[in-house]
């Protein structure tokens, strides 16, 4: 996706956050940059958030791996912000762009 960046990202992962607490029947406090969601967010646990990641992906159009956790930072239990989270998303779509453009170019031959 062109043109994306961390507010951008944040405004959809709170758009799926709060759709995910409505869907379950429970409450979704305010979520601003500074929220973590795995702390603010009730039941919002190793069930729920792949899929979070996964609609985030979708509404995106981008490709999350299955073992990347957004929400947490990397090889801890360390809560992520939604902010912390947004710009990780956007540094895994930076990464991912050289290697898209590649196959795109490779296609149009």
């Amino acid at each position: 996706m062109a043109n994306m960046n961390a507010a951008v990202v944040r405004a959809s992962l709170v758009e799926v956050l709060q759709e995910i607490q409505s869907a379950s029947g429970l409450e979704c406090p305010p979520l601003v940059g500074a929220t973590k969601p795995m702390e603010a967010l009730p039941k919002f646990d190793s069930k729920i958030w792949p899929v979070a990641i996964g609609m985030l992906a979708a509404k995106l159009g981008v490709v999350i791996a299955n073992d990347v956790n957004i929400f947490r930072k990397e090889k801890s239990c360390i809560a992520l912000t939604l902010d912390e989270s947004a710009e990780l998303v956007v540094a895994l779509v930076d990464e991912q762009a050289p290697a898209q453009h590649a196959a795109q170019a490779a296609n149009a031959k």
